[in-house]
């Protein structure tokens, strides 16, 4: 906008006693502001920092001739008003008086909410945070988060005073760079006051930390540094290790159980627990190994790669958070390899009662016609209800079942040998090991394991 238009304007504008004062430099100060409007009249209310750039401010008079006597000054000097050198355009604003609602960031309070801009999380460490705000007084608690803003930490300390004493000095200045990793380039904190005043910090971590509390519970990524960054040789962030893996897994053509899981996990070494869960549509898992050597092992081996032929149950693995699962079923979707008494955990298999391990009912029993004998012992063999299985703790065998009346009226029905975990019928005449085009990883299987590709418990 030219200087006429600008002065056009000034003189178009309803008058205020209010005044918005417009490319003010960085911080401008109260003090600045008055020093600069003082010569025409009383000042009787400010309002600094405003806008996305915190360089526009608004200042009342006490009358609304003094607002009109400082706008004509300034459009009729040949010498613009300036603030440390910047030049500051003035004009009427829309407001007819300043009106200080103060947002709960902008009323003071023991915890402060300090945006860290230009990091990742995990590029500022949670000792960096305490050795920077300690400066300013007793750091009481600290917790760190994501959100939209980015990477957040809620910092306590004793009282307001000692809060706004430290949100003054580090608004909108950097953490030091020799406190910051080599790939990190900028680093701008954004301070506001929080709606708390006394955190729940739950357990000591890599995320939280209570210093007022040297009995709370300690996470045990905390002690380990499991989840610390790791910097590669590129500068780059790498992904931080852990002793379980989350295993996502796509094109779920046929079902995956446990059982399937511990087969193609245990080739590369011992599978202490395993959780099944089901998140935003997909069904993901949870492999614990007894260490990350192990479970780094079986990443890179088995990343991107399927469970059976054909590119079914694709496999994308990436670490955990966790370090120890709690698993307190045995049932299809979790098994603790750990514990050999099984009365300890509880046993669940849907739509089964939960002792019986024989036919309630015998005459329950399927009923098969005298022509389809081959035909059923090429089909997978579904446990029936009331059928538990017998579970092997080495799992290197076939579960067994429960006794079943090996006949059936005018009929001599043999059990499958083939396990069951299909729930998508192949096409006539094939198996996930044999479908068309299908192109599998072999890998040398440690210990006689199964191959990748292979059913859990084909036949031996």
């Amino acid at each position: 906008m030219s200087t006429s238009s600008q002065t056009q304007f000034r003189y178009t504008q309803t008058p205020s006693k209010v005044l918005h004062l417009r490319n003010l430099p960085w911080e401008c100060t109260e003090e600045e502001l008055v020093e600069l409007c003082k010569p025409f009249g009383k000042i009787v209310n400010t309002k600094c920092n405003v806008g996305a750039n915190r360089n526009q401010a608004f200042v009342e008079f006490v009358d609304l001739n003094q607002a009109i006597s400082m706008v004509s000054y300034y459009a009729s000097s040949s010498e613009p008003a300036q603030v440390r050198g910047k030049t500051v355009y003035i004009q009427y604003s829309n407001r007819h008086e300043i009106v200080n609602n103060k947002s709960p960031g902008d009323t003071p309070g023991n915890v402060l909410l300090v945006t860290i801009e230009g990091v990742e999380a995990n590029d500022v460490t949670i000792e960096t945070i305490h050795l920077v705000f300690s400066a300013f007084g007793f750091v009481h608690k600290i917790a760190t988060f994501e959100k939209a803003a980015g990477f957040q930490a809620l910092i306590q300390f004793t009282d307001a005073e000692t809060a706004s004493s430290a949100r003054n000095a580090l608004d909108g200045r950097s953490i030091p760079r020799y406190l910051l990793p080599d790939h990190v380039t900028s680093c701008h904190l954004r301070i506001s006051y929080s709606a708390h005043t006394d955190l729940n910090i739950k357990f000591q971590s890599h995320r939280s930390r209570d210093y007022t509390n040297p009995y709370l519970p300690v996470n045990p990524t905390a002690m380990e540094g499991l989840m610390q960054p790791v910097v590669g040789p590129d500068g780059k962030r790498q992904e931080p290790q852990s002793n379980v893996l989350l295993a996502s897994i796509e094109n779920m053509q046929y079902a995956v159980t446990v059982d399937v899981l511990h087969s193609v996990f245990s080739a590369f070494g011992t599978v202490q627990k395993i959780a099944i869960f089901e998140k935003n549509g997909g069904t993901q898992a949870l492999i614990q190994y007894p260490d990350v050597t192990t479970a780094a092992v079986a990443k890179e081996s088995l990343e991107g790669h399927c469970i059976y032929e054909g590119g079914y149950c694709k496999l994308h693995l990436s670490y955990s958070r966790h370090t120890d699962l709690n698993v307190k079923a045995y049932s299809d979707k979790s098994r603790d390899y750990t514990i050999s008494d099984l009365s300890l955990l509880a046993t669940q298999v849907p739509g089964m009662p939960a002792t019986p391990n024989a036919w309630q009912n015998p005459q329950n029993a399927p009923l098969y016609p005298g022509t389809d004998y081959a035909a059923s012992a090429a089909m997978q063999a579904q446990p029936s209800a009331g059928q538990v299985p017998a579970w092997d703790p080495s799992l290197q065998a076939r579960p067994s079942y429960g006794s079943v009346p090996g006949t059936v009226p005018g009929q001599a029905y043999q059990a499958s040998a083939v396990p069951t975990y299909m729930n998508a019928a192949p096409p006539a005449g094939s198996s996930p090991l044999s479908q068309p085009g299908a192109t599998s990883m072999r890998m040398p299987p440690p210990g006689g394991a199964p191959l990748l590709g292979q059913p859990p418990y084909y036949g031996q």
